[in-house]
């Protein structure tokens, strides 16, 4: 009973988050070099650092598989993997319709992007694993995967500071310069990609293990 409150409290919550932030990117200024395209930045940003932190959670939920072969943690793991690689790929959609109006092309083998391309693909041969595998040798697998393949995450973030990239720098040491009202979008729409990320992570590890309870009831090896 608590948790069905506390998971419709954070429902309700981010769904809050979602629309506040739609009204606030609407009501933020146009840029004045790329208008209203401009406003691809509110989804652009927040979905490339969702993917992050849910590319972040798998790799401590395989560490601590792999260390304590807790079931728990090797969910946590897969499922966020996978909500991961949904927003990396809507941060690479939308990067490059932001390209299109900024650059004129819609790729181009920037370090920033040919980086963050291939953290998605890692990502997406981790889960490939998991569906050839089965049972313990599936869970170690992919596991071993998880953890070498975080390496990719702050080198995405690390590129545009250690080589030539044309990616434009959202944050620099001084923060972020955007207009105060942008400012706002920004944040708001940053904490609503970050409850909703939650929201999914919660459903789909419920859901993993409501699968591997049927696995298990149908005699199979329970994951």
């Amino acid at each position: 009973m608590i948790e069905d409150r506390a998971d419709r409290a954070l429902f309700s919550a981010t769904g809050a988050a979602l629309i506040a932030s739609f009204v606030l990117i609407a009501l933020a200024p146009e840029d004045k070099t790329l208008g209203v395209v401009q406003k691809i930045f509110y989804m652009h940003v927040p979905s490339a650092w969702t993917a992050s932190l849910a590319f972040l959670v798998n790799f401590v939920g395989s560490l601590i598989y792999l260390i304590k072969r807790d079931l728990r943690w090797d969910r946590a793991a897969s499922s966020s993997a996978e909500i991961g690689v949904l927003f990396g790929a809507v941060a690479i959609a939308t990067g490059s319709i932001w390209a299109r109006f900024a650059w004129g092309v819609w790729w181009t083998w920037d370090v920033r992007l040919t980086a963050t391309l291939i953290m998605c693909l890692t990502y997406i041969g981790y889960l490939l694993v998991r569906s050839l595998a089965e049972g313990e040798k599936r869970r170690v697998f992919s596991g071993v995967i998880g953890v070498a393949a975080f390496a990719n995450v702050p080198l995405v973030f690390l590129t545009i500071r250690w080589w030539r990239s044309v990616h434009p720098v959202v944050v620099t040491r001084g923060g972020i310069s955007l207009d105060p009202m942008m400012k706002l979008a920004f944040f708001a729409s940053l904490g609503a990609m970050t409850l909703f990320y939650i929201c999914l992570l919660r459903v789909r590890v419920k859901a993993e293990e409501l699968e591997e309870r049927i696995r298990a009831s149908r005699g199979g090896q329970g994951a």
